[in-house]
């Protein structure tokens, strides 16, 4: 696991770390998804994702998080939910992204070396269900139809519960 130095961990009411992250698409349609290679196994992709900071929304560290992770810049669209992880105690709130830009560098692939790659739908689930099989739900919800009404409100895609 990647660890930022001078990075500080934040909690919410009930112990649980908060954590932001997003799904970035290329096109309105959402049919392509941008993944990350994983910083403990490279030739594994993921979801980029990380911690807030202290004093920091979870829209904004979801925005600072795919600008370090992926080096794209976009803008933030609808909230697809809070999903919960109970074994790592952590909740993180998804976000979809709409990708304007790809940087040619960017934080993290001149210090660890990471990668970005464009993934179908059906081809991130599969990758994913390997790589992070907690973040299939993510996307899952990204396909539901109707969930595409959502005005960006944080409980537009409820609370997941993932063990």
């Amino acid at each position: 696991m990647k660890e930022k130095p001078n990075s500080t961990r934040t909690y919410d009411e009930e112990g649980f770390r908060r954590r932001a992250a997003c799904l970035c698409v290329r096109t309105a349609d959402e049919t392509e998804i941008l993944l990350v290679s994983s910083s403990s196994s490279p030739d594994r992709f993921i979801v980029p994702g990380g911690g807030l900071e202290p004093e920091e929304d979870a829209p904004a560290a979801a925005i600072r998080e795919v600008m370090e992770e992926a080096g794209v810049k976009g803008t933030l669209g609808r909230c697809l939910g809070v999903f919960e992880n109970l074994e790592r105690r952590h909740r993180t709130q998804v976000f979809v992204l709409q990708v304007e830009d790809l940087l040619e560098e960017w934080d993290d692939s001149k210090s660890i070396g990471r990668k970005r790659k464009w993934f179908t739908v059906p081809n991130a689930l599969e990758e994913l269900t390997v790589s992070k099989p907690v973040q299939c739900n993510y996307v899952e919800l990204l396909r539901k139809k109707d969930n595409k009404s959502g005005d960006g409100d944080s409980g537009s895609g409820g609370n997941v519960a993932v063990k």
